[in-house]
């Protein structure tokens, strides 16, 4: 596998290649270049060059591009899941639903081409203005492991409807299905040097991705600290950002719920992608009439996930993506129990045994009774561990929901519109849902408040952040 970029393979300067594991048995799947500063610049000056013609063309051209793009991975997305599957751990039906969503995005971005346009102003006796919205320039993804695919369209996908070039870097953990499909864009037409993608380090590439005077805009998704380094670094040169940093998502249900649709609900928001979502369920406040049969669905649930390789039949959750992510949370459980935080009901330690000794596996985990100052209801845990906390008073629900530094995405599961609005309005959140978590059509604006981030992802005002206004005034 190579670095791509002016349309052409190369390998690092000084041939360094990095590894990609499989996070279900610790395998080499494949090598790639390691990246540097070096091949950073060679990237940003080819898409430089290349920036003139692509914003030149008009929107539903570069639409076209788009649409033919999506055709191209819908017809081999099973190989492109694949892929991802060995790369990054997940079972396989959600890399399909994953590479999937590559295409949807891709046809919803080239389905607003149209909508692309400038606006007239009349100044009646003063004149007329017109203004217009140009590109950008060039413009940095740096997107992280645990949606690689889907991320990637995010970021790549406005930005060249908007008429820019981009240099992208995948995480170093997954960066395989992302060049494959870079490749696929360039098969539907897209011009080389339009995508570049740069692998490597995230201090070495993706720094020098943010430092770089050729860049106009950077969008990032991972870690608050790195987030905070990003914003740093693009103040030096006044580049726009959008920045999404994860969360800590609050799921409420309420007395008048339907428990079995809640229950499944939980089990997917928090378990899918073994947890290492960022709009994951991450706490879960359930009101204390209907706890008990809650607890006892949703703990038959819970251990009844198939856990294994993720290109397996039947497998409901794969691995972390990483010894070094299982052992992050199996730090924060051994913490948890150290300190008696609360009542484990299932799980709570790395998976052993044939099947999983080779792997990243931790078990899918309940824990309640949990202590409300504990790190599972403060911090975001990027793993498959579900709290969950007894309520009785919404206004304590909604307390419990905003104690949190992160503010991405929130639930509440209630038959009653007045709770759902009453929740929609008091928690601080950038997405809402209503009996449901996790789904993010394209069509919706995405992103987060407090900590989670700045900036939106998707929808027309991802489009419009990959723009800048110009003004035409016209005297009389």
């Amino acid at each position: 596998m190579q670095m791509r970029i002016g349309g052409r393979d190369v390998a690092a300067a000084d041939d360094r290649w990095m590894a990609v594991l499989n996070p279900a048995t610790g395998d080499v799947v494949d090598h790639v270049p390691e990246g540097t500063i070096y091949e950073v610049d060679d990237a940003v000056r080819a898409a430089d060059a290349a920036h003139p013609w692509w914003a030149s063309r008009t929107a539903r051209e570069r639409g076209s591009v788009l649409l033919r793009g999506a055709s191209l991975v819908r017809e081999r997305h099973r190989d492109i899941s694949r892929i991802l599957t060995m790369e990054q751990g997940k079972p396989l039906r959600e890399s399909i639903d994953e590479v999937r969503g590559f295409a949807n995005v891709l046809e919803y971005f080239a389905g607003i081409a149209g909508t692309f346009s400038g606006e007239y102003i009349g100044l009646g006796t003063a004149g007329d203005a017109i203004v217009t919205r140009e590109p950008l320039g060039v413009c940095g993804a740096i997107i992280p492991w645990n949606m690689p695919a889907l991320l990637m369209s995010w970021k790549v996908a406005p930005a060249l409807l908007a008429g820019n070039t981009v240099v992208l870097k995948p995480a170093s953990r997954t960066p395989l299905a992302v060049s494959i499909l870079a490749r696929t864009l360039e098969e539907a037409g897209l011009p080389p040097s339009v995508l570049n993608v740069v692998t490597g380090k995230g201090d070495i590439v993706g720094e020098a991705i943010v430092r770089h005077p050729g860049i106009r805009k950077v969008s990032f998704t991972g870690n608050v600290e790195t987030g905070l380094r990003v914003r740093e670094l693009a103040a030096g040169s006044l580049k726009e950002i959008t920045l999404e940093l994860g969360g800590s998502d609050p799921m409420i249900v309420w007395k008048d719920a339907d428990i079995d649709s809640a229950v499944a609900g939980a089990v997917r928001g928090r378990f899918y992608n073994a947890g290492q979502t960022c709009t994951a369920v991450k706490r879960l406040f359930v009101h204390e009439a209907i706890e008990t049969e809650f607890l006892r669905r949703l703990h038959a649930a819970v251990e009844a996930l198939a856990v294994g390789n993720g290109l397996d039949e039947g497998i409901d959750m794969g691995p972390l993506c990483g010894t070094t992510q299982r052992d992050e949370i199996k730090r924060v459980m051994d913490d948890f129990k150290r300190k008696g935080e609360g009542t484990i009901l299932t799980g709570g330690e790395p998976l052993r045994g044939p099947l999983f000794d080779r792997g990243s596996f931790f078990a899918p985990t309940v824990v309640t009774d949990v202590h409300p100052e504990s790190a599972l209801l403060k911090k975001e845990v990027f793993g498959p561990v579900l709290p969950v906390m007894r309520v009785h008073d919404l206004d304590i629900a909604i307390e419990h929901a905003n104690e949190t530094t992160y503010g991405l995405g929130a639930s509440i599961w209630t038959r009653d519109i007045s709770i759902a609005r009453e929740v929609f309005s008091r928690v601080q959140a950038g997405v809402v849902w209503v009996n449901r978590h996790l789904t993010l059509p394209p069509e919706i604006p995405f992103g987060g408040v407090k900590s989670s981030g700045v900036g939106r992802e998707n929808g027309s005002q991802a489009l419009l952040s990959y723009t800048r206004t110009k003004s035409l005034y016209v005297g009389r």
